[in-house]
């Protein structure tokens, strides 16, 4: 249970690490001129999307236990309220 406590919380700072990493690693790239930079002045837009471009695939595999838990917390969370919505609406149809 305590684990899956935060299991949201720290999906979400996972993937925002693996957002920062990426980040860094095509700002490391753009400065050694391994990678294009953007026409314009664009470069932080160019890089940030393709840190976003790189860091969903890698998400999606990296990330899959975590992600699995918080869905876990996400359908205890949803299975709670239904019962409560279905105790309330048990409780309104007695005294009706």
């Amino acid at each position: 249970m305590t684990s899956q406590k935060f299991a949201s919380l720290r999906y979400t700072a996972l993937r925002f690490g693996l957002l920062v990493a990426c980040f860094a690693v095509v700002w490391g790239l753009c400065a050694l001129r391994a990678i294009p930079l953007g026409a314009n002045g664009s470069n932080a837009v160019w890089m940030l999307l393709l840190a976003l471009i790189l860091s969903a695939p890698l998400s999606w595999v990296l990330l899959r236990k975590q992600r699995d838990a918080m869905s876990e917390q996400i359908v205890e969370r949803v299975d709670r309220a239904k019962g409560r919505l279905a105790a309330n609406a048990a409780q309104e149809d007695s005294v009706a």
